[in-house]
C-alpha cells in the first residue's frame, strides 16, 4: 500500500533534498527547472527524469534554449515506500540520481557511487 502524503508535503521534501546540496553543486547547476509530477506518462514506475543538455556536453554554441528539467515522480515513489521516513531517503537520492545527470554523470557511474 503507496504512502499517504499531500502533494505540498511531497514538494516540500523535493525542496528540502535540494537545500541539502552541497552549496558548490547549487551554484553549478546552470538553466535547470525542478519539477514534480504524478507519473511518466510513458513509463508509470519511473522515478525521476532528467531531459536537457548536460553540463559537459554545452560548448560556445550553446545560449538560447530552453532550461534542462528533471522531474520527480510522485505517485512511484511513494508506491516504493513503507513510510515517511522512506519518502523522504527515496526523494533525496531521486533528486541526487537526476541532478547527476545535469552534471554529465550516466547511471553506470551512479550505480558504481552507489545512487543508482
Amino acid at each position: 500500500m503507496p504512502v499517504e502524503m499531500t502533494r505540498a508535503r511531497f514538494d516540500e521534501l523535493v525542496g528540502d533534498a535540494l537545500d541539502r546540496l552541497p552549496t558548490e553543486f547549487a551554484n553549478a547547476m546552470n538553466n535547470v527547472v525542478v519539477l514534480v509530477e504524478d507519473t511518466h506518462p510513458e513509463d508509470p514506475e519511473l522515478l525521476g527524469l532528467y531531459e536537457g543538455i548536460a553540463l559537459t556536453e554545452r560548448d560556445h554554441t550553446y545560449s538560447g534554449v530552453l532550461p534542462d528539467t528533471i522531474t520527480i515522480f510522485r505517485d512511484p515513489l511513494l508506491a516504493m515506500c513503507e513510510d515517511e521516513e522512506d519518502v523522504v531517503e527515496e526523494v533525496a537520492i531521486t533528486v541526487v540520481h537526476e541532478i547527476a545527470h545535469h552534471f554529465g554523470i550516466d547511471d553506470e557511474k551512479l550505480h558504481e557511487l552507489g545512487w543508482g
